[in-house]
């Protein structure tokens, strides 16, 4: 911390502590666990009763990032931020309310396969970005070779 001339405490910020990238991060993390669940559904589609499953974190997210206009700096961790990414996590819900069979299954495969087509797509751009930060990073720090 660096204190001086009347400012009081000024944090320092961490080249590493990026909102925009740590809300990608937590985007690939949920990207990845709807991947699995997707996977799941799709194994499970003969299996009589099964009721798929959904990831819900977009809203979360969007929530977390509308809170505030700035994401506050704070000088201690124990101060209140009201910008804070930890509580945007992925939340598994298991979709109970339809059946789109006799036997009490509601996996739609085209619609999985339609979810599958869009999470790999959003998985990738996030990965992009992620690695395109990494590379800036990289590029300051061999400086410029």
């Amino acid at each position: 911390m660096v204190t001086g001339f009347g400012l009081g405490v000024i944090q320092r910020m961490s080249i590493f502590d990026d909102p925009v990238k740590n809300a990608v991060s937590k985007s690939l993390d949920a990207a990845a666990l709807r991947q699995r669940v997707i996977a799941n559904n799709i194994a499970n589609v003969d299996t009589p009763g099964f009721k798929k499953s959904v990831v819900r974190f977009e809203d979360s997210l969007k929530r977390v990032l509308k809170t505030g206009a700035l994401p506050l700096r704070v000088t201690d961790r124990r101060h209140i931020n009201t910008n804070d990414l930890s509580s945007a996590e992925p939340r598994l819900e298991r979709v109970e309310t339809t059946t789109l069979r006799t036997d009490g299954n509601n996996v739609d495969v085209d619609e999985e396969m339609v979810t599958l087509v869009t999470n790999t797509v959003s998985y990738r751009a996030a990965a992009h970005f992620i690695s395109g930060k990494f590379a800036k990073l990289r590029y300051v720090i061999s400086g410029g070779r």
